[in-house]
């Protein structure tokens, strides 16, 4: 199917790729497939003769929905600096939305963060945005991102945040065992793998 055709299923996550976060992209993506959307990442993509800013402005482009985690401000270890990659993925969004087509026009995204009005003190300038908040907290997470889908969602009525919660701690507890059936480490899971695993368990799960 053309990627044309599901525009308006497409959710473009920008977040932390650091195994710190793992477990909250992960919850991402499950809450996004079992609300009947489609996550799109970076790291679906495995191809080094692709320039990252060109992968990444297709995702944008070919999705009208994203979800942008401003959360992760800390210093590198090793650089002392903050990575920018989240709060630049995020102007490229607002920026295709305010300058694209009509149909770029018609764009909508969620932004969290960790504690209310913290974005404040190093991105005011999306003051005005409805900015929510997870508290690093993964059943806040699944809320935040449940309601704003539902808010979307023409086809049917979504479960709510706390079953969403309820039935992926139930898919990472079962993991491991689906894992042994291929068979393959946790810890060797690829985005694209987490996706079919999720994907799957939620067909055997409605």
């Amino acid at each position: 199917m053309p990627k044309s055709q599901n525009y308006h299923k497409f959710v473009f996550i920008n977040c932390p790729f650091d195994d710190q976060y793992l477990h909250f992209r992960n919850a991402s993506i499950f809450t996004i497939l079992d609300c009947g959307f489609i996550p799109k990442c970076a790291l679906e993509e495995d191809n080094s003769g692709h320039v990252r800013f060109e992968k990444i402005r297709k995702l944008i482009q070919d999705a009208k929905l994203a979800i942008h985690d401003i959360s992760k401000t800390e210093l590198d270890p090793d650089t002392k600096l903050p990575r920018f990659n989240m709060p630049f993925e995020l102007g490229l969004f607002i920026g295709a939305k305010c300058f694209g087509t009509k149909k770029q026009q018609e764009k909508n995204c969620l932004i969290l963060d960790k504690e209310p009005y913290r974005y404040q003190a190093f991105i005011s300038d999306i003051a005005g945005h409805d900015i929510r908040c997870h508290h690093d907290q993964i059943n806040d997470l699944i809320k935040c991102i449940r309601n704003w889908l539902s808010n979307l969602s023409n086809e049917k009525v979504i479960p709510g945040a706390n079953k969403i919660t309820e039935k992926f701690n139930s898919f990472i507890n079962e993991l491991p065992d689906l894992c042994v059936r291929v068979p393959i480490d946790v810890d060797e899971l690829t985005y694209n793998d987490y996706v079919q695993f999720i994907s799957r368990w939620l067909k055997k799960n409605i």
